[in-house]
């Protein structure tokens, strides 16, 4: 037995004797010796050399030697020791919906070393790399899980102590799926003398392979000889040409790329005969409630055959379907779906159901949810006093479809704007207010409220708090009906109007004639005390002017006229408050920006509605930055006319403006600030795009391209939309997506007519002109000849040197490019390498433990650069990495293995003895 190693030469040197020459051949048991085999074979000895042996070069070498005296023959035993050959006998054995089992047999060579284990790998059929399952020792291997419905290529590859052997392969990709499940319940549609409609429903599982068609089945009762009657992909139908008055059996079968699953059987047998059913309509209830904004769905069963029609009527008319309210019917329901209820959709609901027997009638009450509408008016107003009067109306026309829990009374004083809750817990219609303020006008607004929220409200008329009678007219003339020197009776007339109230009674009064008032004292004080306070004791006018009075405080005056014979009864004044007569005005209104610039902006605006009694002097203007917080003036001077200019602002920033005007009084509130308006140059519309042209074309797309517009309106473009239109047509569609594509070149593809093309620019601002192609454009191949652009035939460099050639490559197909040298292909290596004529454009990385012969990838998207940080391994380990490039025409070769690097952080240089301190991460560059 010779054992060599793989790759080394193998040299048979044999001595040969014998009279005469003898007739030397070599031969090889099983096999024949390789054509590269060199042999010498003389009259003394034989010899056979062969170069670079492999696992296929072991076995049983003979020599035989024949001359006229007889033959000899040799047998030399070599074994190259080299990686196993690929495992025989490779099969599927089983596969389920999530897995597959998988057996193998040794390989035929074993390398000369015994197996030390398998190697068990997949591949999804849409990618070109095998990524390994496991390592075992086992000559089978049960893949789980798998995703159900997933196409794989598996591969098994056995290693000896020498390496990892050849794969042995599934020829054709294997979807992961298994017979469907059997079909759901089976059910009878309907029945006639020669025809029965049978309908089921899917397999609750497909097997994870998409159900190709159904098998239907029939059988004569009670008998086991069952027939295809028919194969559909639905999920109905009609099994025709029955013999009147048989009765059958039926079942279904589902059936997909694995075969046919289990049968599903009809529960009862059925009669070949004409059903004759009375129209029924049941509904379940007969009120259904649903709140406004909600879905509802009314299921109502039917009956009757031959099948009855269905007319729904609300309200006594048709009912009108649209995309919110339909009805949809089956064999056994008709169905009623409103989407987002609305408060109209409340009503009577009428189902009619007609066959050739008759008809039959149903009414369904549908009730809508949703907050009542307001009460009845008009508010009424009884038992009005000064301080309280009575409220009544009448319950809302629409309660919401629920009971009125509660009514909701509010008040305001006719002077202010503000409303002040009465009481939010009514329960009647009617209520009487108290505690109002004497002499003032109210106004009264009413709700009414259910589970559902509160309604509009209803508002009164105003009313004046006070009794609903005036003070009697002045009595008649009194007159001294007789007198005495110590008394006179004096009569007067009743008055001509009571007010509206009995007389009580009348006040009498008396002066001395020709008696003079010879002047006036005013005294004063304030509400709060009680002490009265001289102002003027020598008033001879019946007016005067009272100084040096406190500012808020309410003070009472008082007048006593004084004559020869004393003071008089004193006339005193109401309370009055010490202030200003005058307030602040009103805000400004309907504020205007405008005239904007990068730095500047004019804000106008109107006088307020109320000037506070004060001539309005003048105006503040004030702006805010959206990123501040603090309101800052803007005019230095007091503004009088309704418009001003507003400088210094900063290019970009936003602002909101607001103004206040100012009188007497002081200044009054600040109007609503207007909305954040940017400070920067007008923008317009842009330009039409420029130089739009043809780039390309192919039996089924069209690529176009366009420079940006000139003039791009003072603010970025957006983006751009490509129309087309047919040659002989008018109507344009936009062939971009709706928010248009922001390179300036465009793909159309599923071209296959002649066509015109033009081009939009948007911003901001709107769409530009179109820029039209200068032609029409056809879908169609464009082919060109492959050729070179070749600038030297010749290049020069010192050794050592690296050589780049970059030849421009025309072609259309895109040509397949394969470099030579002396007349033979270049095997490419790490030193030594070609694009294969197009660009790369990515790279995968794989790694492993040194220790493990697993390699896993380590980029999950592909690799544009050419370095990667590797992160997420394990301190103190160490490992090696491949990597692989790509291009348009597929996934190269990986490189050779890089040197074992060890995960540590590390300063400079490190060698594999050099621990300083574990890290995760590690820079790949290639």
């Amino acid at each position: 037995m010779i054992n060599i190693r793989a790759a080394c030469t193998l040299r048979l040197f044999v001595p040969v004797r014998g009279r005469p020459a003898p007739e030397v051949k070599w031969g090889k048991a099983e096999g024949e010796i390789k054509d590269t085999a060199l042999i010498d074979n003389t009259g003394s000895y034989a010899s056979l050399v062969i170069e670079n042996v492999d696992r296929f070069d072991s076995g049983k070498y003979t020599l035989t030697a024949e001359n006229a005296s007889g033959a000899k023959s040799v047998f030399i035993s070599v074994r190259v020791l080299d990686s196993p050959s690929p495992p025989t006998n490779f099969i599927v054995k089983e596969i389920t919906k999530n897995s597959i089992t998988l057996t193998w047999e040794p390989p035929l060579l074993d390398g000369g070393s015994k197996i030390k284990h398998y190697i068990v790998e997949k591949r999804e059929s849409t990618r070109k790399v095998y990524s390994p399952i496991t390592t075992c020792n086992r000559m089978s291997w049960k893949v789980e899980p798998l995703p159900e419905g997933g196409i794989f290529f598996f591969r098994v590859l056995a290693e000896n102590e020498y390496g990892v052997g050849l794969p042995a392969k599934t020829i054709d990709p294997i979807k992961i799926s298994e017979k469907p499940q059997p079909p759901g319940k089976v059910s009878v549609v309907d029945v006639t003398c020669s025809t029965v409609t049978l309908a089921w429903e899917k397999p609750v599982n497909d097997g994870g392979s998409r159900i190709s068609h159904y098998e239907i089945e029939l059988a004569p009762k009670d008998s086991e000889a069952w027939s295809l009657c028919a194969s559909v992909k639905a999920l109905e139908t009609v099994v025709t040409n029955l013999l009147k008055g048989e009765e059958y059996q039926f079942r279904v079968v589902a059936v997909n790329d694995k075969g046919k699953s289990e049968p599903r059987q009809l529960v009862q047998s059925v009669v070949a005969k004409d059903l004759v059913i009375e129209p029924a309509v049941r509904p379940k209830v007969s009120t259904y409630s649903v709140q406004v904004g909600y879905d509802l769905k009314i299921e109502v069963p039917i009956a009757g055959h031959p099948k009855p029609t269905i007319t729904w009527t609300k309200d006594g008319a048709a009912l009108k379907q649209t995309t919110r309210v339909n009805v949809t019917d089956s064999a056994n329901h008709t169905t009623l779906t409103i989407k987002d209820a609305t408060r109209e959709d409340g009503g009577m609901y009428s189902i009619n159901i007609a066959n050739t027997l008759g008809s039959k009638d149903a009414t369904i009450e549908v009730i809508t949810l949703d907050r009542p509408g307001p009460p009845t008016g008009p508010v009424k107003v009884e038992d009005i006093s000064a301080e309280s009067m009575t409220l009544s109306w009448e319950p809302p026309t629409y309660t919401g479809g629920c009971p009125i829990s509660n009514y909701v009374v509010e008040k305001r004083d006719t002077t202010t704007t503000n409303w002040l809750v009465v009481s939010a817990t009514v329960a009647r219609t009617t209520l009487k207010v108290s505690n109002l303020k004497t002499g003032a006008e109210y106004q009264f607004r009413i709700y009414a409220e259910n589970r559902y929220g509160k309604s509009y409200a209803i508002d009164s008329e105003p009313v004046l708090a006070q009794y609903p009678f005036q003070e009697p007219g002045p009595p008649g003339t009194p007159f001294v009906s007789s007198y005495s020197k110590d008394y006179m009776v004096v009569d007067w007339h009743k008055p001509p109007s009571d007010g509206g109230s009995v007389i009580l009674g009348y006040h009498l009064e008396r002066k001395e004639k020709n008696t003079s008032i010879s002047h006036y004292i005013i005294q004063k004080r304030e509400t709060s005390r009680l002490a009265w306070t001289v102002v003027s004791s020598d008033c001879g006018a019946t007016m005067f002017k009272v100084t040096k009075l406190l500012k808020g405080n309410e003070y009472i005056f008082r007048v006593m006229a004084v004559n020869k014979y004393g003071e008089g009864e004193p006339l005193e004044s109401v309370p009055v408050i010490m202030r200003n007569p005058f307030v602040p005005p009103g805000s400004p209104h309907e504020l205007e920006i405008t005239n904007i610039t990068r730095d500047s902006m004019t804000v106008c605006w109107n006088r307020p509605e109320a000037t506070g009694g004060s001539e309005i002097v003048g105006y503040i203007v004030e702006k805010r930055d959206r990123a501040g917080v603090r309101w800052t003036k803007c005019n230095k001077r007091r503004v009088t006319d309704l418009r001003f200019r507003v400088t210094g602002l900063t290019e970009d920033h936003e602002y909101e403006f607001r103004v206040s005007a100012e009188n007497a009084a002081g200044v009054g509130q600040p109007s609503p600030a207007t909305s954040y308006l940017k400070a920067c140059d007008p923008t317009f519309e842009p330009g039409c795009p420029t130089n739009a042209q043809l780039v390309d074309t192919s039996k089924d797309s069209i690529t176009v391209s366009w420079h940006r517009p000139i003039y791009d309106g003072g603010c970025e473009i957006q983006g751009y939309a490509v129309e087309i239109t047919k040659a002989d047509e008018e109507e344009w569609a936009i062939c971009t997506p709706p928010s248009g594509v922001n390179a300036t070149k465009f793909r159309i593809t599923n071209a296959g007519h002649e066509y015109l093309f033009r081009v939009s620019a948007f911003n901001e601002k709107g769409k530009s002109d179109p820029r039209p192609l200068a032609a029409t454009v056809t879908a169609k191949d464009v082919t060109i000849e492959p050729r070179f652009k070749m600038a030297f035939n010749t290049y020069s460099l010192q050794q050592g040197q690296d050589l780049k050639i970059e030849i421009p490559v025309i072609g259309r197909p895109v040509p397949k490019v394969e470099w030579k040298k002396d007349g033979h292909a270049i095997k490419e290596t790490t030193r030594l390498n070609s694009d294969g004529g197009s660009h790369v454009f990515g790279y995968h990385l794989q790694m492993k433990d040194r220790n493990s012969i697993l390699w896993q990838r380590v980029n999950k998207t592909v690799i544009r650069a050419t370095h990667y940080k590797v992160t997420n391994i394990n301190a103190g380990l160490i490992y090696e990495f491949k990597v692989a490039a790509e291009n348009a025409a597929g996934i190269s070769a990986f490189s050779k293995v890089s040197d074992a690097v060890l995960a540590i952080d590390a300063c400079g240089e490190c060698k594999l003895n050099q621990i300083l301190q574990k890290s995760r991460k590690c820079d790949i560059t290639f």
